[in-house]
C-alpha cells in the first residue's frame, strides 16, 4: 500500500513545478494533494490543519517535506479524519483515498470563444469591402480580394442595366 501512496506522493510533488524531482513537495502541493484525495473534507480536516501538520513535520528551515515527513503527516491527518480508529488503521484508510488519484486540473481557465470573438471572426457577417476578400466558403482570397479593379465600360457601378444600350430597339 506503501508504494501506491509513493507513487501519489511522486505524481502530486511534480505537479505545476519543472524543476522538481517528485523526491520533495512543497505545501501548495501538499495540500492540492489532501484536496484532491479527500483527505481534506472541510470539517473535521481543514485548510489550515493542513498547513499545521506541514509546518510541523518539515524540518526547520526547509520549504519542502520528503515522502517519510510525508508519511508522518498523514498518519496525524489519519488520526484527525478518522477518529476512534487506531493510527495504523487510520493511515490505511488515508492511503485507500490516495490510491490512482491524480492531480485535477478543474476551474483551470481554458481558451474559449466568446460572443464577441466569434462574431469578428465569422467572415459570412463582414459587410462591404470586408465581405470581397472572402468566397462563399469563407476561405480568402488574397491579393485578388485586395486588389481594386478598374471597370471600363463607362456605366456607374451598381448600374442595373450596364451593358443594355446597344440592346435596345428603336
Amino acid at each position: 500500500m506503501a508504494s501506491e501512496a509513493e507513487k501519489a506522493f511522486q505524481r502530486f510533488a511534480v505537479f505545476g513545478e519543472s524543476s522538481s524531482s517528485g523526491t520533495e513537495m512543497n505545501n501548495k502541493n501538499f495540500s492540492k494533494l489532501c484536496k484532491d484525495c479527500d483527505i481534506m473534507d472541510g470539517k473535521t480536516v481543514t485548510s489550515t490543519d493542513v498547513d499545521i501538520v506541514f509546518s510541523k513535520v518539515k524540518a526547520k528551515n526547509a520549504r519542502t517535506i520528503t515522502f517519510q515527513q510525508f508519511q508522518e503527516a498523514m498518519r496525524e491527518l489519519g488520526q484527525k479524519r478518522f477518529k476512534g480508529k487506531n493510527p495504523d488503521e487510520a493511515l490505511e484508510n488515508i492511503y485507500k483515498h490516495m490510491e490512482g488519484k491524480d492531480p485535477a486540473t478543474t476551474g483551470v481557465t481554458k481558451a474559449t470563444t466568446v460572443g464577441g470573438v466569434s462574431r469578428l471572426t465569422d467572415t459570412s457577417k463582414y459587410t462591404g469591402t470586408h465581405k470581397e476578400r472572402f468566397d462563399e466558403s469563407g476561405k480568402g482570397k488574397g491579393i485578388a480580394g485586395r486588389e481594386v479593379v478598374t471597370d471600363s465600360s463607362g456605366y456607374v457601378s451598381g448600374y442595373k442595366g450596364a451593358g443594355t444600350y446597344d440592346k435596345k430597339d428603336n
